[in-house]
């Protein structure tokens, strides 16, 4: 008899498509996994991931958070229960997107599925039968719905050290806990001199970056204008959405950039920065290892303020609950974090293997399956 390698069965991966770091970290785990393993995305756009490669697909499905128009009326006085977060009733969309993936179970059999994020998925794949990976966020997750997505997992991918794991977070959650810092990152992290020549900017300028994520609408520009008045003598350029306020009297030492290609460029060329704390804005600013201001954003379940506040116990960035209001505050918050920075201590939390490693922890969830039955056995030689 011919022996032939038995092709593993599809893994399945469904992304959020809110913000960057959801496609960045799929794109960066899929190109670690082996060639021969195919992986099935599922997500409501098919614009936002960097390259993949071959033998990964895309299939887009409606959104499960935003309404298309076709949601039927009166339900929405129904309580959802706690088991669940995002769950309307009458929405069409929803209907689809769950109808897409529980088909895809049914005919692929797919060895495992991914989901990064959504407990409702996460359940879906339980209760389907396929086993399941949940991305591990940091947040209040100690309800109902985040519990059953957790504890029905096989695996929990947390994309951050383990110095930044939060303390409520039980054995057994950390027991089946693969921490992968990093994961996401696509490019090494310049030096300040390479940076600021790739940028055109003055090396010996005392520059200040400010970042808001993609996943939400950004900050409001008045308290940088306050923070570009406080410290005449520096540069504070922002990048990402910003709402410029008309009271902001801002100063030609504030420099709003919008939304470029080149963040990872102006972190590293900056002497300090000011950020949220979403997943991929902390990993880009430990690898540059830069004198570090977290604020939060609002998000579910406070996810940037445990995040915050994860950081700040890791002595890696000074946690702030908002922005300084006053010159005086900005002053103190700007020294303070100059002088809380150690040089390496950001850096140590970035594994440049962490989607290697990811990639064979995630094969090793899958069991061998010595009784599958070669698809041409019997074909004799």
């Amino acid at each position: 008899m011919r022996d032939f390698a038995i092709v593993p069965r599809p893994i399945g991966y469904f992304v959020h498509h809110q913000g960057r770091g959801h496609a960045e970290r799929c794109a960066s785990l899929v190109n670690a996994l082996p060639t021969e393993q195919e992986v099935v995305i599922f997500c409501a756009r098919d614009d936002i991931f960097p390259a993949m490669r071959d033998n990964t697909s895309v299939i887009k499905i409606p959104s499960l958070f935003e309404r298309s128009g076709r949601e039927r009326e009166g339900f929405d006085t129904v309580a959802t229960p706690e088991t669940l977060h995002c769950a309307p009733l009458g929405w069409p969309g929803i209907r689809r997107a769950m109808a897409t993936m529980a088909q895809w179970f049914d005919t692929a059999d797919p060895s495992l599925m991914i989901c990064d994020v959504s407990a409702e998925i996460a359940q879906l794949c339980r209760i389907c039968s396929v086993p399941h990976v949940k991305i591990l966020q940091h947040g209040d997750r100690s309800d109902p719905g985040h519990r059953a997505a957790y504890d029905g997992a096989v695996g929990l991918l947390a994309p951050f050290a383990s110095q930044l794991a939060q303390p409520d977070w039980t054995e057994t959650m950390l027991g089946k806990t693969h921490f992968a810092g990093g994961l996401g990152l696509r490019t090494e992290a310049q030096s300040k001199d390479e940076a600021r020549a790739r940028l055109g900017l003055d090396a010996q300028q005392k520059i200040a970056l400010v970042l808001s994520g993609g996943g939400g609408s950004g900050w409001s520009s008045a308290p940088f204008g306050v923070a570009a008045r406080a410290l005449p003598d520096w540069t504070w350029i922002t990048v990402g959405a910003m709402q410029v306020d008309w009271h902001g009297t801002e100063g030609c030492n504030l420099i709003h950039k919008g939304w470029i290609d080149t963040v990872s460029d102006h972190i590293a060329a900056a002497d300090l920065v000011v950020s949220s704390t979403g997943n991929t804005t902390c990993a880009e600013v430990m690898a540059a290892d830069r004198p570090w201001i977290v604020v939060p954003e609002w998000r579910y379940f406070d996810e940037q303020v445990e995040k915050a506040r994860a950081l700040a116990r890791a002595g890696v960035a000074l946690h702030l609950d908002h922005m300084p209001s006053s010159a005086g505050a900005w002053r103190i918050a700007v020294s303070e974090a100059r002088d809380r920075h150690r040089p390496g201590a950001q850096s140590a939390l970035i594994n440049r293997d962490a989607a290697v490693e990811a990639a064979r922890w995630i094969q090793s969830l899958i069991p061998s399956s010595p009784s599958l039955k070669h698809k041409h056995e019997g074909i004799v030689a």
